[in-house]
């Protein structure tokens, strides 16, 4: 087995030679892993010859330094680029990622494509970070699992260690923003399989957190470009965008017919909803899933009935969940709040299932994930 253990570094002098040593004392219990340590350097300090000492002084230590580049994720993808392994573990220099995980990582390489150590799954703890931290942690990771579908399973999503087989990343152009390299990777990554184990996080002994305001501001800015390349994830905000504007166009086409029309108001909210439902079909079948367009005009017609049902089974889940609501709390808004997002999300996923479901679209669809986790008792 070849490994490359991949760790970025920017003026982290303190640092570097005491992580050699801890990782030569766990790889020397597997003498049969041939094993690298790749670090990539951005440092300003004398990181760099602290860095040359340790790679004359032991084989297997290499580094990269870069002059005029900054950010951890674009280091870990030059890190890629560079790793001779088939196996790849990239981790934190600042030792708050324990090597002592490296084995059970790499064992674990052998059934799952992508392996990462989670501080939040049983047994796993986040303990090295202070309260505010863990709230900035919390936020990111919550934004990132609602905002990208393909992250919802993972627990650890903006976890900075994890390992993979190199087929995850091969022929993937790899473009992040900002650290959070692992999401990139998780977003555009060739895999079907995740297997997550816990960790304990621990307090960085020296140095200082590279986190600031400019870095949480590049996190959200990956997040679009993350959801603006999964196909699947752009559907649904279309889907989303689709019914906003539907609602615009109900409530126009009721103005209209009961100020030009002798209608009564019942008659005239059935005609306006009905000409929103056309309107959002057209707009779904030609942006939202337009992939199919390239069927004969009679099959995409007779998706029209079933797009139908489908909205008429989510007007009735929200009026079953308002009037749920209702008895409960005497609020109806809450319960028509709540309704309308259970509704548009049950609604996209039948619509994408089965109103547009065919191998036009399908074929370009993620395969179905498996995300595994083990549990081996609390960390403390």
């Amino acid at each position: 087995m070849n490994l490359t253990i991949i760790i970025p570094t920017y003026n982290e002098r303190e640092n570097v030679a005491a992580i050699v040593k801890r990782l030569q004392c766990v790889m020397s219990e597997h003498v049969s892993v041939r094993y690298e340590v790749l670090f990539i350097d951005d440092s300003t300090d004398d990181t760099p010859a602290r860095l040359e000492a340790l790679a004359k002084e032991h084989p297997e230590v290499r580094y990269i330094h870069r002059s005029g580049e900054r950010g951890l994720a674009s280091a870990v993808v030059k890190g890629f680029e560079a790793a001779k392994g088939e196996q790849m573990i990239v981790m934190d220099a600042d030792l708050q990622h324990p090597p002592e995980l490296i084995p059970l990582i790499l064992k674990r390489l052998s059934e799952a494509d992508i392996v990462i150590p989670s501080r939040f799954i049983d047994g796993g703890t986040d303990g090295g970070l202070n309260q505010f931290r863990k709230f900035v942690s919390w936020t990111a990771r919550t934004i990132g699992r609602l905002s990208i579908m393909r992250l919802r399973d993972i627990s650890d999503c903006t976890g900075g260690y994890f390992g993979l087989n190199r087929n995850v990343i091969e022929g993937v152009a790899l473009n992040p923003v900002g650290w959070k390299i692992l999401m990139e990777v998780l977003v555009k990554g060739n895999y079907r399989t995740v297997h997550e184990i816990p960790y304990a996080f621990v307090a960085r002994d020296a140095g200082q957190s590279k986190m600031n305001v400019k870095e949480q501001w590049n996190y959200l800015r990956h997040i679009v470009k993350l959801v603006s390349y999964s196909e699947e994830d752009r559907r649904f905000y279309a889907f989303c965008l689709v019914g906003l504007l539907g609602v615009l166009v109900n409530l126009a086409s009721l103005a209209m017919m009961l100020t030009f029309f002798p209608v009564d108001e019942l008659a005239a909210s059935i005609t306006a909803s009905l000409i929103a439902m056309i309107h959002n079909f057209i707009l779904n079948d030609t942006i939202t899933w337009k992939i199919s367009q390239n069927l004969v005009i009679w099959r995409r017609v007779l998706r029209f009935p079933q797009y139908v049902l489908v909205s008429t089974l989510g007007i009735l889940a929200t009026a079953f969940l308002a009037r749920l609501f209702m008895a409960a709390t005497g609020d109806i808004y809450i319960g028509q709040l709540i309704g309308i997002s259970v509704s548009t999300y049950g609604s996209f996923l039948a619509n994408n299932r089965w109103t547009w479901a065919g191998p036009e679209y399908q074929a370009g669809d993620s395969q179905k994930l498996i995300v595994t986790q083990e549990y081996w008792g609390k960390i403390t």
